[in-house]
This record gives C-alpha cells, sequence and structure tokens, in this order.
C-alpha cells in the first residue's frame, strides 16, 4: 500500500503565499514523476506541475512564475510554493506520484486526498 498525505492549504489574502506539501509513504521502491493537479467545482481537473525524480520541472501557462514546484526524494516529498496568490487559484489541490511499490514492476499513479486553498479578502 501506497500512501500520499497532503498538507498546508488554507485561506489567504489575494497577493498571498501558501506553500503546498505531499509526503508519500508505504512499500515505496521508487518514484518518478511527482505534481499537482487542481480542480474548481464543474470544471476538470487542470495541471499545475510537474518534476520528474531529477528535477525537472514543468509548470502550467498560469502558474509560470508565480508557482515553484520542488521535492525531497530522501523524504519522498513533492512541495508546491505558490506566490501571488489570486482568487482564481482557489481550488482543491491534488498532489500525484508515480510509484513503484516493492511488490510491483510497475508504475502506477497515486493520489493525495486533496487540499482546499481558498484565496480572498
Amino acid at each position: 500500500q501506497v500512501q500520499l498525505v497532503e498538507s498546508g492549504g488554507g485561506l489567504v489574502q489575494p497577493g498571498g503565499s501558501l506553500r503546498l506539501s505531499c509526503a508519500a509513504s508505504g512499500s515505496i521502491f521508487s518514484i518518478n514523476n511527482m505534481g499537482w493537479y487542481r480542480q474548481t467545482p464543474g470544471k476538470q481537473r487542470e495541471l499545475v506541475a510537474v518534476i520528474s525524480s531529477g528535477g525537472g520541472t514543468n509548470y502550467a501557462d498560469s502558474m509560470k512564475g508565480r508557482f515553484t514546484i520542488s521535492r525531497d526524494n530522501a523524504k519522498n516529498t513533492v512541495y508546491l510554493q505558490m506566490n501571488s496568490l489570486k482568487p482564481e487559484d482557489t481550488a482543491v489541490y491534488y498532489c500525484f506520484a508515480n510509484v513503484r511499490p516493492y511488490y510491483s514492476g510497475t508504475f502506477d499513479s497515486q493520489w493525495g486526498q486533496g487540499t482546499q486553498v481558498t484565496v480572498s479578502s
């Protein structure tokens, strides 16, 4: 079993910052990509940012320059630093990790439970 646990969401004023964390635990042999998606009611889940095991990153255009994704491979943890937040960033943020468990020879996507980020004055 593999679990992803997120933390760091909450309420912040426009222009403020938040840092999300997501720690993977369990029977983990290896993790390649980790990242974040977000979703608002009535809309499809959209990619926020992805980071490879080697540190390569990719961002959605609307997040470039404001959000920074990073990871600590020793801790199996991915972070999302969000600056200059806007009301339109309000969403549930989900982390994911492509994990190869000890008991499997393949990588499978695992998801966190989601954390609410609300940007409002």
